[in-house]
């Protein structure tokens, strides 16, 4: 049975990590919001246009980590590095079909479904230089994924630490120009971000030659193709590409219908993105943490003690997010100040973040359960569940912002809808699936 004390453990690296690489988002909002309100808009909108692409990759990853946490259960050590290295070189050929299919597509579809031209010259400034970041992504995410599943997350937080020093200092000097550099604007940003992440993927690098016994974990021999560990990362693995595909597609149909109610409402829905992006990493890191646990257990054979672990962490998830949400609340505008100094604009946001603060309610315990299910190996089952979430939700942003029109506040009670099935559709999945006899 894992402690509160060992969940902490595995939990707070990943949480750290996770706050640091936001920080990288918040860094673009925050200096676009001293830019100009288009470039603020605009990216949010590209940002998250980008978030879609990577999640394919992301995806991957996922299915990559439930089967690590798996054969580290197990106590299959060797078996993890043939995992982690056919991941890296499947993700990279991966990416850069990406890269080449978004440089030529992309413009087509924003041109078409973007209103403002203003905003859209700003958002391909930043995907053309963003988009070559899924090359050092595809790296970033399965050393997450290999440490994450080993339980040995404390590398997260340097790596993250790394990041994001490097990001805000990257995008200082690109976006505004310093030491004989121009300033680029947008796509200062966007190429800060790039750089960053490649200086992550050195650390993992290193940090895992240096300090890993590469033998125990297989991690040594000569880099060739294996189709078969390949196979069976993606039997786990495409449920997982298409789920998160599928949630940020749908979360960028959002911002795309906020973009048609006007430049303003864009902006406040940037600043309320970044923030809930800040508020959402505490949340996650012990959905992740959750979905590893529950891994491990039922490679250990102690399916038993999954519910219990499930629930330790939903209530340490509460305990460690709901005095912040207080805090935010009784104190929005010193969270909002950071994203922009336009009074007016952060006046026009106050409704907003309250309506985003509430939904977390039910994201705490939907989020935990949602990624344990994953970590019982039924990805398939975690796609289904996201189907009818992301239906129900693009129902909603159809009738309340594209039919309705409505204010931007009522925009954000969308995501009331999405967390409110996913927390049902999860609890029936545990109480009812037969996920004890799984294998993977």
């Amino acid at each position: 049975m894992y402690k509160y004390r060992e969940i902490w453990h595995i939990a707070y690296p990943i949480l750290i990590s996770l706050v640091m690489q936001t920080i990288i988002n918040i860094t673009d909002t925050a200096y676009m919001g001293r830019v100009g309100e288009v470039e603020l808009g605009a990216t949010a909108l590209a940002s998250v246009y980008y978030m879609a692409i990577f999640m394919a990759v992301f995806g991957f990853s996922i299915g990559a980590q439930v089967l690590i946490g798996r054969r580290n259960g197990e106590g299959r050590y060797d078996c993890i590095g043939g995992i982690v290295l056919q991941g890296v070189i499947f993700l990279l050929v991966i990416a850069a079909l990406l890269i080449l299919l978004s440089m030529w597509l992309s413009p087509l579809l924003l041109s078409s479904i973007v209103t403002s031209p203003r905003i859209f010259e700003k958002c391909m400034d930043y995907h053309d230089w963003r988009i070559w970041g899924l090359l050092f992504s595809a790296v970033n995410v399965m050393g997450r994924a290999f440490y994450v599943g080993i339980t040995r997350t404390k590398v997260l937080i340097w790596n993250s630490v790394i990041m994001t020093c490097a990001n805000v200092v990257f995008n200082y000097i690109l976006v505004f120009g310093a030491w004989g550099i121009p300033a680029m604007g947008i796509a200062g940003a966007a190429l800060g971000s790039v750089l960053s992440e490649a200086l992550a993927s050195l650390h993992f690098f290193l940090y895992t030659v240096c300090h890993v016994d590469t033998a125990r974990y297989g991690l040594r021999g000569r880099l060739h193709f294996v189709p078969s560990i390949v196979k069976s990362i993606l039997s786990l693995s495409v449920w997982t590409m298409l789920q998160n595909f599928l949630t940020h597609a749908v979360w960028f149909v959002f911002f795309l219908g906020i973009e048609h109610l006007g430049e303003l409402p864009l902006a406040i829905t940037n600043i309320v993105r970044s923030g809930s992006s800040l508020l959402f990493m505490p949340i996650l890191a012990f959905a992740a943490t959750s979905s590893t646990l529950v891994s491990n257990a039922l490679g250990a054979g102690r399916a038993d003690d999954v519910l219990t672990v499930i629930r330790r962490v939903i209530g340490m998830n509460y305990a460690v997010t709901a005095p912040i949400l207080i805090l935010i609340a009784l104190f929005p505008s010193l969270l909002l100040m950071i994203f922009t100094n336009n009074m007016e604009l952060i006046e026009a946001s106050m409704t907003s973040l309250y309506v985003m603060l509430g939904f977390n309610l039910l994201a705490i315990p939907g989020c935990v359960l949602f990624h344990s299910v994953s970590g019982t190996g039924n990805t398939r089952f975690a796609l289904f569940i996201e189907i009818i979430a992301t239906l129900l939700y693009a129902l909603m942003i159809y009738i309340i912002i594209f039919y309705w029109r409505a204010d931007v506040a009522w925009c954000w009670s969308v995501e009331y809808v999405y967390w409110g099935v996913m927390l049902v559709c999860t609890s029936l999945y545990f109480k009812y699936a037969n996920w004890r006899e799984r294998k993977v």
